[in-house]
């Protein structure tokens, strides 16, 4: 059976949706031969999780010290099973179909490394709101999404990306930034990889006061140009070295 891990962070107080969360994951249909694993990492050792997930053998729950988000998600990443992964908030919903879509599109192009699809906003009263700048579906250009965060215009929402879990291990996972740790793993892997746009939505993401980017105290906009600078530099680093991914026939 093959797998594609699904990695969710859940830090301190933004765990009120989880089971929404669970529910759209639940619901999924993944083609023939593929099921999902579910990571659900706490960001410190609080129990949190203990009576609140549900028991489904799907679901593997772990905790670890305090360190925001990008620790829980490379933590949670030890236990990935899957070929394939992506990251999934604690308080953002799946559409109906987003893995599906994931799955195909990389299996059946192994000459891509990665995909991204659009994401809609999910209003406090239940209605949905498209993104202002989703690209075309098909292959993207060399660096478009690069481009798009030097200028401040980033056209998709990082935890939309689906890729090889291999992929990932092999450039670290999630580096130690407060915020856009999601945004700072597309860009590294666009740098080495060629990436697909995807037609349908593949994340529904909640606009709530909760919300990590709703927070000035977890999400400041005066760091902004700190956590962008190390963003792209690392993603220039990638380029500069010249390393490139390419699909391993073991991976699927």
């Amino acid at each position: 059976m093959h797998k594609i891990s699904i990695v969710t962070a859940v830090v301190r107080d933004k765990h009120q949706h989880l089971l929404d969360t669970y529910e759209s994951l639940a619901s999924q249909e993944l083609p023939d031969g593929w099921d999902w694993q579910w990571i659900v990492q706490e960001d410190g050792q609080t129990g949190l999780l203990d009576d609140l997930l549900p028991k489904d053998p799907r679901i593997s729950p772990g905790a670890s010290q305090h360190g925001r988000a990008s620790m829980a998600r490379t933590i949670g990443l030890n236990r990935a099973e899957g070929e394939l992964m992506r990251t999934l908030d604690a308080d953002d919903v799946l559409p109906a179909g987003a893995l599906a879509q994931d799955v195909k599109a990389l299996i059946g192009s192994p000459e891509v490394g990665w995909c991204v699809s659009p994401t809609l906003d999910l209003m406090p009263d239940g209605s949905l709101l498209p993104g202002p700048c989703d690209p075309e579906p098909g292959p993207l250009s060399p660096g478009i999404l690069y481009e798009g965060q030097a200028a401040g215009e980033l056209q998709v929402v990082g935890t939309t990306m689906c890729t090889y879990t291999a992929l990932v291990r092999a450039l670290g996972g999630w580096p130690a930034l407060f915020a856009d740790e999601d945004v700072a793993l597309m860009l590294a892997v666009e740098a080495v990889a060629p990436g697909v746009m995807l037609p349908d939505p593949g994340l529904y993401y909640r606009k709530w006061p909760g919300a990590t980017t709703a927070q000035t105290a977890d999400y400041r906009p005066d760091e902004g140009h700190l956590r962008n600078t190390a963003i792209l530099s690392r993603a220039d680093a990638l380029r500069e070295l010249g390393w490139r991914w390419t699909a391993s026939r073991t991976e699927m």
